[in-house]
């Protein structure tokens, strides 16, 4: 049995939970939404964690923000979210990786095996946003986690934007004052 991502991802698309699935199986969704006053268009993919460590850097690189899912009663789902990280960020290099934390099924609080408290820590451990939901009965904001992730990588795009605009305003700076130099010399 899984976290529940494939499932996290179908209720926050059709905002209904499917009990029927195949969970195994990648699928891509697009999906358009107003976040803060503008449209957003998301290309989801759903890897149903079925890939090789191959695939797993192929969807690594495609990826612009990611959705890390634990499953609230299984502490092993909990603790493949680290090395899942890492993972991200060895990909990734040099950039930050975008992503928010969610543990799922949290209506199954009475099999809980990783307190909240425990997922927030990992949360502040990993510089991301947590949520704690339930795709079964849609408890938790799991749309408002969607768009805090959308909001996390318009914002770092921003930043970047702005970095990378600043940098290459610097370079024709200094090419144009060592034209100045030799036209002075």
């Amino acid at each position: 049995m899984g976290s529940g991502g494939c499932a996290l991802v179908v209720r926050f698309l059709t905002k209904r939970f499917i009990w029927e699935y195949d969970p195994t199986l990648e699928s891509t969704y697009r999906h358009q939404a107003t976040i803060d006053d503008e449209v957003v268009s998301m290309e989801i993919l759903d890897t149903a964690g079925q890939e090789d460590a191959i695939q797993k850097e192929g969807h690594v690189r495609w990826g612009e923000g990611f959705v890390l899912v634990y499953d609230i009663t299984d502490r092993g789902s909990f603790e493949e979210v680290l090395p899942l990280k890492n993972l991200l960020d060895e990909v990734k290099k040099p950039k930050n990786v975008t992503l928010i934390l969610v543990g799922n099924k949290a209506d199954l609080d009475h099999s809980r095996q990783v307190s909240t408290e425990e997922g927030e820590k990992l949360a502040t451990e990993l510089a991301c946003a947590f949520y704690e939901c339930s795709a079964c009965t849609g408890e938790g904001n799991i749309m408002e986690a969607f768009y805090e992730l959308c909001r996390e990588v318009r914002r770092r795009k921003m930043v970047q934007g702005k970095t990378r605009r600043r940098s290459s305003t610097t370079h024709v700076k200094q090419a144009i004052n060592k034209m100045l130099t030799k036209i002075s010399s």
